[in-house]
């Protein structure tokens, strides 16, 4: 995975007063954290952290104000209506050291015979080296039928990573479609009324 660089200023300046004033001037406020270390406040360009973010579990290295470090955004608050980030906490993380991050869950591939993907699961829990954190792990239903399961414990992980949930929790299955259910609905509806009728 590559890294975002991104400049980064230390905040003296705290409380809501200070937090609408740094935003105001297009910038996040930001926590950073980890590895035994005093928690630093910092401020972030919010443009250049907004695209950052779209990537998930985006590598950040915050750099300037004596700040040189690689970071994982941890805690993101964004405004309910205009989605703009309004704060965002990083953890410090480093080259080699393993994190534990939720990395989502594609499917790829058509079901046969007007089957249906019944998909519980849209992220998986995995430990992974910091720089090395996958974009996301693919399942291929390609040709599968009713009754085909995925655990988590199937997923094709890439080298290095691990699962850090459940590998029996379910991921997906591949159902009957809903429409081969409905006649049988309509015949309990048309059973009802007769059945009360010889009451």
């Amino acid at each position: 995975m590559s890294e975002v660089l991104i400049a980064a200023e230390l905040r003296t300046e705290f409380g809501k007063g200070a937090a609408r004033k740094i935003r105001r001037a297009d910038k996040v406020p930001a926590v950073l954290y980890g590895h035994g270390t005093e928690p630093r406040h910092l401020t972030l360009p919010g443009h250049e952290l907004l695209l950052a973010l779209r990537t998930a579990n985006v590598l950040i290295h915050v750099q300037g104000d004596g700040v040189d470090e690689l970071v994982l955004p941890k805690g993101v608050q964004r405004d309910p209506i205009k989605g703009f980030v309004e704060h965002v906490d990083l953890l410090l993380v480093k080259r080699g050291e393993k994190v534990t991050v939720e990395i989502p869950v594609t499917v790829a591939g058509e079901v046969i015979g007007g089957a249906l993907v019944d998909q519980q699961l849209v992220t998986v829990s995995v430990e992974a080296e910091a720089t090395h954190i996958p974009s996301g792990v693919e399942v291929d239903v390609d040709g599968k039928d009713v009754g085909f399961v995925v655990t988590a414990g199937d997923l094709q992980l890439p080298n290095g990573v691990t699962l850090a949930g459940d590998p029996e929790a379910l991921v997906l299955h591949v159902v009957a479609p809903q429409a081969a259910a409905l006649p049988a609905e309509e015949a309990a509806e048309a059973e009802a009324p007769a059945e009360a009728a010889a009451e």
